[in-house]
């Protein structure tokens, strides 16, 4: 078992003794993906599959509290960002625009991209250091504005 899947397990006790309802049953459903694609996987998770699948939890809670407060439903919207925050504790420091920006940058130079043309390669170079770190659709919004100044 695998750092994250243990400190979540450790917590997850923590906050039943606690009587904390909210993190009690985000941790549950953490716990229940984990388990659930280590079983689909056949094997045992390494830390970058943990973190993908707290990303994506993570972000589908921001996705649902988006759409609940578009449709004025407050009380479900404030669940899920209780929800998201609870979830985000377990993921790395999120990268600030001007780190990921230089991070950009040093990939696109070293691949040598000059249009958006390289933008495969440059995203297949990059998201590996940015994982859990920034969303995908804002890392590759960024590399194609940055490709296509360069084009």
């Amino acid at each position: 078992m695998a750092e994250i899947h243990t400190q979540i397990e450790a917590d997850l006790k923590t906050a039943m003794k606690a009587g904390d309802r909210t993190r009690v049953s985000t941790l549950r459903l953490v716990t229940s993906e984990l388990v659930n694609r280590r079983i689909e996987l056949r094997r045992a998770l390494t830390r970058d599959d943990e973190l993908e699948i707290l990303s994506r939890a993570a972000k589908q809670r921001r996705e649902s509290e988006e759409q609940f407060r578009g449709g004025g439903r407050e009380e479900m919207a404030d669940r899920e960002a209780a929800e998201a925050e609870i979830i985000r504790a377990y993921l790395p420091e999120p990268l600030g625009p001007a780190e990921l920006d230089r991070l950009i940058d040093e990939a696109i130079e070293q691949v040598g991209a000059t249009s958006p043309a390289g933008m495969g390669a440059v995203m297949g170079h990059l998201m590996p250091q940015v994982k859990g770190r920034a969303e995908g659709a804002e890392v590759s919004r960024r590399v194609r504005e940055k490709l296509a100044a360069q084009g």
